[in-house]
């Protein structure tokens, strides 16, 4: 419990405390209970009450606070102790409440910075020593102890298994190879390994999100905002409501002074604005802090509020909706022969090339063959086995086949195994869809949300891709200029569009578009520009954000109504001489606590969508052929 939430708490507690005590005094006729009201009063209304003075002398605004500290004193000079003292209860049980939401996503920050640690095991002559993270330099080698957390991003020297939660939200290990970057705040759970630092402690991905949720802690949405710039002229207009209606009713209607006064006091009470005020702040920092522990960073509450009329969505293709690495999808083979797929793998494991990897990875049941591979510039591979000359690569214009055409068609990359010139083998390579990425455009279009792809491809593969997914529409062979200019089109068109990326030619693009979604393992440059980052590479992330900005909406929509709502109607009672000022005190206060709960349900997780189920993802022919 942070320092501001204890205090709240702690005054809420004396408040109700001196309350108690001085209604039981008053029930028992002792003449000192009225100093156990005031002592309540005081406990629990002193900070909302040096708040508003404070603004009133500095910033020349009022604000419900100090309409709250004169309803108090008017209800006490009545002889209404027990309401004075009741509505700052109320008042300050509301505002202890609002302290919770926010405190409940300040404690994601919270949470990332004990995280991450302070000191690193610098290692100098084969010796380590203890440095603090921020004196490590670029290129400096740091050991990480199994069990400890990784002080830095940097390459592993060796390979371990970490505990990426901190940054992604998900819970499950990831296998880290040589090779492979590990990022600073997250636990080495596997064998202790040397890492070599790739960026200072500003730069690495963790001080990254922690600026991000900072950022958005900060930044109120354009609901909240105005809220807050209206706060000022309606309690002005109050306080000159107050005292017309009490010489109006008095001198006009003829009441009483001593009734009209009354009114007065409870029209103070019941027209401050504190639910109307309280309407979006703490659904939005509750939203905020839900998305963080699901690895979904909100730059700033406005962009949840457009996400939640989000009309089109654009997305890059490689990286974004696809795996980013190709895979073989298609393989046929005219030999009987056991030694082609020996071949294909004898041939490309020799080879560094990502459609090598891809292949090796496909045949890496087959025994490998000694061979003397060379390579063909701008063809492929060359081996001679068994006097025979065997050529990899791709079809020349010489090697024609019917498959050959239809996969070229199919937008697929097609390597040839080819023996003296006679074609023995075709096989077909692409760059698959992630898991779900069909069933989220689905999800979308479900929603109205126009779906578009933009892409640097050939627009053969990107019609291919396209069609499987179900996009509404594609555009192959953009540069980054081109991309921009298409989500400019897009946002003439829908007003609030969004626009899905991770590289460096995406970010123009990003910045562009309404909502600038960013890839979490994608390049710096684009999670800078974007105004939300899906932590780790998973678009039903994207999907659940959605779903979680049209939750906010809704709650926010019925803040506002219900709070204008019991306004209207507790002034109108006000008028009808009906409403006492202990049920104003209860409708007013008890409106403000309802209004902050109802925001606080969105810290609660939303259910996953029930047809993600990866055994049946993607129900087309790239993924079977690839099985």
């Amino acid at each position: 419990m942070s320092k501001k939430e204890r205090n709240a708490f702690l005054s809420t507690l004396f408040c109700l405390l001196f309350l108690i005590i001085g209604k039981i005094l008053s029930g028992l006729s002792q003449p000192i209970y009225p100093l156990f009201f005031v002592l309540a009063i005081i406990s629990g209304g002193w900070k909302q009450t040096y708040e508003g003075i404070s603004e009133l002398i500095h910033e020349r605004t009022l604000n419900v606070d100090l309409l709250m500290a004169l309803a108090a004193i008017g209800a006490c000079l009545i002889g209404n102790w027990f309401e004075g003292a009741m509505l700052t209860f109320i008042f300050c049980l509301s505002g202890a409440l609002e302290e919770y939401a926010t405190n409940k996503s300040t404690k994601e920050i919270t949470a990332l910075m004990n995280v991450a640690p302070n000191d690193a095991l610098k290692i100098i002559d084969d010796e380590h020593v203890t440095v603090p993270v921020e004196e490590l330099a670029l290129g400096d080698y740091v050991f990480v102890p199994k069990g400890a957390a990784v002080p830095i991003d940097g390459r592993m020297l060796g390979a371990s298994s970490i505990d990426e939660s901190a940054i992604s939200g998900e819970s499950v290990p990831v296998e880290k190879a040589i090779d492979d970057e590990a990022f600073g705040g997250t636990i080495n759970l596997g064998q202790a390994f040397t890492l070599e630092v790739t960026k200072t402690s500003n730069d690495t991905l963790f001080a990254q999100i922690l600026r991000l949720v900072e950022n958005a802690q900060n930044e109120q949405s354009a609901t909240a905002t105005f809220i807050e710039k209206i706060e000022n002229v309606y309690v002005k207009i109050v306080l000159i409501a107050v005292p017309l209606m009490i010489l109006l009713t008095h001198f006009l209607l003829g009441w009483s002074f001593t009734e009209s006064f009354y009114r007065g006091m409870v029209l103070l009470v019941v027209a401050s604005p504190c639910a109307l005020v309280a309407s979006a702040t703490p659904a939005t920092l509750a939203a905020i802090s839900n998305g963080a522990e699901k690895g979904i960073l909100f730059k700033s509450g406005k962009t949840l509020e457009k996400l939640a009329d989000l009309r089109a969505i654009s997305f890059d293709k490689t990286g974004t909706l696809t795996q980013g690495k190709p895979r073989v999808t298609d393989y046929k083979t005219f030999s009987d022969d056991p030694i082609v797929p020996q071949l294909f793998y004898s041939m490309e494991r020799q080879s560094t090339h990502p459609l090598a990897v891809a292949i090796t990875k496909f045949f890496n049941d087959e025994e490998a063959l000694e061979l003397q591979v060379e390579e063909r510039a701008g063809f492929g591979l060359e081996t001679t086995y068994q006097e025979q000359t065997w050529l990899l690569g791709k079809p020349t214009e010489k090697q024609s086949h019917p498959l050959i055409e239809q996969w070229h068609e199919e937008g697929k990359t097609v390597v040839v195994l080819s023996k003296n010139q006679q074609v023995i083998a075709l096989l077909a390579l692409m760059d698959l869809p992630k898991p779900f990425t069909k069933e989220v455009i689905g999800y979308f279009q479900d929603q109205e949300v126009e779906t578009v792809m933009l892409t640097g491809d050939n627009p053969g593969a990107a019609k291919y891709v396209a069609q499987q997914l179900g996009l509404n529409d594609f555009h192959g062979g953009c540069l980054p200029a081109d991309k921009t200019d298409l989500v400019k089109q897009q946002q003439a068109d829908y007003t609030v569009n969004a626009m899905v990326g991770d590289g460096i030619n995406d970010a123009p693009a990003l910045a562009t578009a309404s909502i600038g979604i960013a890839m979490g393992e994608g390049t710096d440059v684009a999670m800078e520009v974007s105004d939300m980052v899906l932590m780790k590479n998973d678009l039903t992330k994207l999907m659940y954000s959605h779903r979680l900005a049209k939750k906010m909406k809704r709650i926010v929509r019925q803040n506002i109504l219900f709070s204008l709502s019991v306004i209207v109607l507790l002034i109108a009672s006000n008028f009808l001489q009906f409403l006492t000022l202990p049920l104003g005190v209860v409708g007013h206060e008890g409106s403000t606590i309802l209004v902050i709960l109802n925001g606080l349900r969105m810290l609660m997780p939303l259910k996953e969508m029930v047809n993600l189920d990866e055994t049946k993802c993607i129900e087309c022919p790239l993924y079977k052929a690839a099985q």
